[in-house]
């Protein structure tokens, strides 16, 4: 019985290549995985480097001024959600325009070609922003016009005094409960002192176990105030670092170029080789 020509051609197709196989495996699992219509840096900075070459083309990289343009717009729109604690700068090093962003605990530089440089937890907070940035998927809401931190003495405790007060009226109600109790045993006949020659104990427990639990209680948000306040003065504290004293000295740009680029809005269709992100 002979082939048919369907079944020569398959026949005389060569074998796949393992490696091709083991990439499309992993990329069908990356798939399954990830939700790519709601993708996001949380996501970004989970995926390991095979994950990445598997789910994305590298060809199709956005690189030059369209990036760093993209990149601010996202930058700033993560600062003014407050997922990012750093200022947001367009400089100009050895003449080539990049995009600085720096807090007192660290910074990140992106360059035109998707290059980045850094410290900290601004550099980590950057890196999953650039590279989604890069990506023509990938869409860059217009941020803000107040996207910037705050004003240091523009900064409230964010403690919840509804919570604080319902906690001190169950805390005054559960001491209050406890010596009422204690002084029904003490001094009427209520609650009888003894019985026979045996002392009731078990009042005396009872308000002891009240006036702790209102302690407690009244401990409890004390703290709670204490501890927000401190928070509060830690970040007002940070604000003036950034906004009063501006770049620290472990920022390289200043010594490397100057002064600062005004933002653009125009796009550069240069190529798109290479991977964002690579130092």
């Amino acid at each position: 019985m002979s082939e048919s020509p369907d079944e020569q051609a398959d026949a005389e197709r060569p074998p796949s290549d393992p490696s091709d196989v083991e990439l499309e495996a992993l990329r069908q699992e990356v798939e399954e995985k990830y939700d790519f219509d709601d993708f996001g840096p949380e996501d970004m900075a989970e995926m390991t480097a095979e994950e990445w070459e598997a789910a994305f083309d590298p060809d199709s990289w956005i690189v030059g001024e369209e990036l760093l343009v993209r990149l601010e717009k996202e930058l700033k729109n993560r600062v003014a959600r407050r997922e990012i604690f750093g200022v947001v700068e367009r400089v100009a090093v050895d003449g080539e325009p990049h995009v600085l962003v720096y807090s007192d605990e660290g910074y990140a530089l992106v360059g035109a070609d998707g290059s980045l440089e850094g410290e900290g937890t601004v550099y980590r907070d950057v890196e999953p922003s650039l590279v989604l940035c890069s990506m023509e998927d990938f869409e860059v809401q217009e941020p803000p016009e107040n996207y910037a931190l705050p004003d240091p003495d523009a900064v409230v405790e964010q403690s919840s005094e509804l919570g604080n007060t319902i906690l001190q009226i169950i805390a005054g109600g559960q001491m209050l409960g406890g010596l009422v109790l204690l002084g029904l045993w003490l001094f009427t006949d209520f609650i009888p002192f003894s019985s026979g020659r045996q002392i009731n104990i078990v009042p005396p427990v009872v308000a002891a176990f009240f006036l702790l639990v209102g302690f407690f209680l009244f401990v409890v948000v004390a703290n709670a105030r204490l501890s927000d306040r401190f928070r509060t003065e830690e970040y007002r504290n940070r604000l003036r670092a950034v906004r009063e004293h501006g770049r620290p000295d472990f920022v390289p740009v200043d010594d490397a170029s100057g002064a600062a680029l005004e933002s653009t809005e125009t796009t550069d269709e240069s190529g798109t080789d290479g991977r964002p992100g690579g130092t």
